[in-house]
């Protein structure tokens, strides 16, 4: 039976198991409470993908750091899918998405939906003060926050990562808009796995986070902000079989469209070719659930292209990804 785990100290092992070993320590969700000089606990949440490790070393960092130190703050700190860390995947195929199951989720009931409600629970009669959530991209993307409310609060710990920022109120049951009912909460997207840069870029943030006595409520800058909204999300139609490599699939990718993410791009740019040139092979759905491929899609003399300027986002090669997940996001920008 899977129950959560709380504890308020952790094994020496933490410090240097590599997530494939992480299970070992954590065969049960677990959640860490530290004390620290101020009561009001950031809470943050790694491996809600188990392929995506960048969290768990930013976490080792920082707990390194302050084995012989006090924390500024109190820290909690969930370990997410340590069983499909062990294997290094995102998800576990009988398993539901660990970032799919937070309050607000439309999947059907499921034992990890308990837990999540219940971490909920605990952080919100902790006050907490506000909440990071660190994953990794497949694909080629630079680095960026995502927020769910339009906020100057959200807004301003967005940006105390960087200047990108994304806002978006689909998909739902996602951990960060669970947590933006409690306090500021922003999810961290730190380029690829096991890349140095982003393991530091995550350690920096938190390690500035703890120091806060507060959010500024100011407006950011508009001179310092990159703001996107998620307008569509894009899935390929389960009938419908796709590759990077073979040329008899019904939906053939350009193998180098993950350069695509973050670009404003124009109407017209084919994402890939179709062997059916009537039926469009991609859903495609808006922020309220509804089905709106026909205004962002078309076929053009066999190539599946964008009917208007928008800018993609986690665009990637891997195919169990894609399947998993989507095909990507697109954006607008907005002022």
């Amino acid at each position: 039976m899977m129950q959560l785990q709380q504890i308020d100290s952790y094994p020496e092992a933490l410090l240097s198991c590599r997530a494939t070993e992480l299970h070992a320590l954590f065969p049960q969700p677990t959640l860490l409470h530290l004390t620290g000089k101020k009561t009001q606990p950031l809470f943050i949440s790694i491996l809600l993908h188990g392929n995506e490790t960048t969290g768990l070393d930013a976490v080792q960092q920082l707990l390194k750091k302050y084995t012989q130190l006090a924390l500024p703050r109190s820290l909690s700190i969930f370990f997410g899918n340590t069983l499909a860390a062990e294997q290094g995947l995102r998800r576990l195929d009988d398993q539901p998405d660990y970032n799919r199951i937070w309050p607000g989720s439309e999947i059907s009931n499921c034992a990890e939906m308990h837990f999540a409600h219940h971490i909920v629970e605990i952080m919100r009669k902790k006050q907490v003060f506000a909440s990071i959530d660190i994953h990794n991209n497949t694909g080629l993307n630079p680095h960026y926050s995502c927020i769910n409310k339009l906020d100057n609060q959200y807004l301003q710990l967005a940006n105390l990562f960087g200047r990108l920022i994304v806002h978006f109120v689909r998909p739902v049951g996602v951990q960060s808009s669970a947590f933006a009912e409690l306090c500021p909460a922003v999810t961290l997207e730190c380029g690829r796995p096991g890349q140095q840069h982003g393991v530091d870029h995550a350690f920096e943030y938190i390690d500035g986070c703890l120091h806060l006595s507060k959010l500024s409520t100011h407006p950011v800058h508009p001179q310092d902000i990159d703001l996107f909204h998620t307008a569509v999300r894009v899935k390929i139609k389960p009938e419908y079989h796709f590759s990077f490599s073979e040329s008899e699939a019904d939906l053939l990718f350009d193998p180098q469209i993950e350069r695509l993410n973050f670009t404003e791009v124009k109407a017209g740019t084919s994402f890939g070719t179709v062997r059916d040139n009537t039926t469009l092979p991609v859903s495609v759905t808006n922020e309220h659930g509804e089905e709106v491929s026909e205004q962002y899609f078309q076929i053009e003399n066999q190539q599946l292209q964008l009917k208007r300027k928008m800018m993609p986002s986690m665009l990637t090669l891997d195919e169990r990804v894609i399947q998993q997940d989507c095909l990507c996001y697109l954006m607008e920008r907005l002022q």
